[in-house]
């Protein structure tokens, strides 16, 4: 237990470095909370900077992984155990990414840090939730709505595919995190729902009703 709880402290702070908030502040001078959507992810910091977006998605990314690839080396032969300890960093990496102590436990969405965590973990499961990703964006144009879609089926896939190491409790975090970032899309959802939610392309504040009226 003293291992899991040392784990879970070491992934939130992990994950609640806000590498997008520092990218802006360092090259730009300038709070990216107090532009666009207001998030510290790679989204609402490419409208700043592309190459600053990349980046911040990389680094996101790699701060989920790291956190888990910390905690796979306090169990590296137990099977069970060593999927547990994972995937109690990923859930906890993430957290830091959405309640980020530094800035006032307002962070950012976690699809990122979720996508470089879960790869540790269910690294098949993750590259289906990616092509899921990737179809639900080409064929209704809605970012949130292809986050949404992935990161929701990636528990389900997880374990239809067996990458969860026979352990209900990684699998149970597993569904945590994936419910976390799900939840914090509640304002996209609410968008989608009432047909406002900008399409991919689209100029900010451009809904899907306000382009039907303007052909």
């Amino acid at each position: 237990m003293s291992k899991l709880l040392l784990i879970a402290a070491e992934s939130y702070l992990l994950g609640s470095i806000p590498f997008g908030y520092l990218l802006v502040r360092v090259f730009r001078g300038e709070d990216v909370r107090h532009s666009g959507s207001g998030n510290i992810g790679a989204t609402n910091v490419s409208r700043k900077s592309p190459t600053l977006g990349i980046l911040t998605l990389l680094l996101d990314a790699l701060k989920g992984a790291f956190a888990v690839a910390l905690a796979s080396l306090f169990f590296p032969m137990d099977g069970n155990a060593r999927y547990t300890a994972m995937s109690v960093a990923a859930f906890f990496a993430v957290v830091g990414h959405v309640f980020p102590a530094w800035l006032r436990f307002r962070g950012g969405k976690g699809v990122a840090t979720g996508l470089g965590a879960f790869a540790m973990i269910a690294p098949k499961s993750v590259l289906i939730a990616a092509v899921i990703f990737v179809l639900m964006v080409l064929l209704f144009r809605y970012v949130s709505l292809g986050s949404i879609s992935a990161v929701a089926a990636f528990p389900i896939l997880a374990w239809r595919l067996h990458e969860y190491g026979s352990s209900w409790l990684a699998l149970l975090f597993m569904a945590m995190g994936s419910g976390l970032i799900v939840f914090r899309h509640h304002q996209n959802l609410s968008r989608l729902l009432a047909g406002t939610e900008n399409r991919f392309g689209s100029k900010p504040g451009a809904g899907a009703d306000q382009g039907a009226e303007k052909k």
